[in-house]
């Protein structure tokens, strides 16, 4: 992978770790992650009308993201309710990659080569080690993380081919953040009332700003990434979020770190090493 691509998306995975942070952080977690989707789109406004139209055999898997967002972020708000982040982040961000690079060659016939494979493994391997520092799991939280492991999966697939064939990557990402929040917000009027809705938003709508800008321009970051490198290389090394996770846990939430959240920020950082020299 050329050094400009892993650089920009280990700023993306910097990005991402900063805005999963903000929903852990939050008193209410559904809302929350429904205010950074809606903050996304709010960012991606401005630049709509400065940037062509995607094609339009790319209008259907922006059509298919939304709803797969939809239960992303649903998914990411329960799995944080049921469990602690050291076992909920690595199983969903883990499996994920691991999932897409066993799949790839057949869904988008693209053959990784074996240093491509053994990087891509090795990133998978350090982060699914730091669930081995989860002292506080369940069943449950277990079986979100997994779900949403296949959801991240499917829509890093549908994602990667609709910027592909949309013409331009950005203008997909920024088109593809708008419909989530709707469907999002719909969904929270329907089970909690406008009146709590709104009464939460006047209160963080600072927090899905940040957090939402930060998400739209992490992921945008990524599938313009997989525009020029395979997307099983590009899924796992996005997964070194992981690293920025555990320096916000320590330096933010003043968790204590385990062992095994520095043997596994060893093995990440092999990984990555390996992809760049693959």
């Amino acid at each position: 992978m050329p050094l400009d691509v892993i650089l920009l998306v280990l700023f993306g995975a910097l990005l991402h770790a900063t805005w999963n942070a903000i929903v852990k952080a939050g008193s209410d977690k559904s809302l929350d992650a429904a205010l950074i989707s809606a903050g996304g789109a709010v960012s991606a406004l401005p630049f709509l009308a400065f940037l062509p139209l995607p094609h339009a055999s790319a209008w259907p898997f922006i059509g298919a993201s939304a709803i797969l967002q939809f239960a992303y972020f649903q998914l990411v708000a329960a799995a944080y309710r049921a469990g602690d982040i050291g076992l909920v982040y690595p199983l969903m961000r883990g499996c994920a990659p691991l999932l897409i690079a066993a799949t790839s060659g057949f869904i988008l016939k693209e053959n990784l080569s074996s240093s491509a494979l053994a990087g891509t493994m090795t990133i998978c391997a350090g982060v699914l080690t730091l669930a081995l520092e989860a002292r506080r799991g369940s069943s449950r939280a277990v079986m979100l993380s997994l779900a949403n492991a296949c959801v991240i999966a499917s829509y890093t697939y549908v994602d990667g081919m609709g910027a592909r064939i949309s013409g331009n990557a950005v203008s997909y990402t920024l088109w593809m953040s708008l419909l989530p929040p709707v469907l999002l917000f719909s969904w929270a009027v329907s089970q909690r009332g406008t009146v709590a809705v709104v009464r939460h938003v006047r209160r963080n709508w600072w927090r899905g700003l940040i957090g939402g800008a930060g998400s739209i321009a992490s992921y945008g970051l990524a599938l313009w990434a997989m525009t020029k490198a395979p997307v099983a290389t590009v899924a796992a090394l996005r997964e070194t979020a992981i690293l920025f996770a555990l320096v916000i846990s320590i330096t933010v939430f003043k968790e204590k770190a385990s062992i095994w959240r520095y043997v596994a920020g060893v093995v990440i950082a092999i990984g990555g090493l390996i992809l760049k020299l693959a």
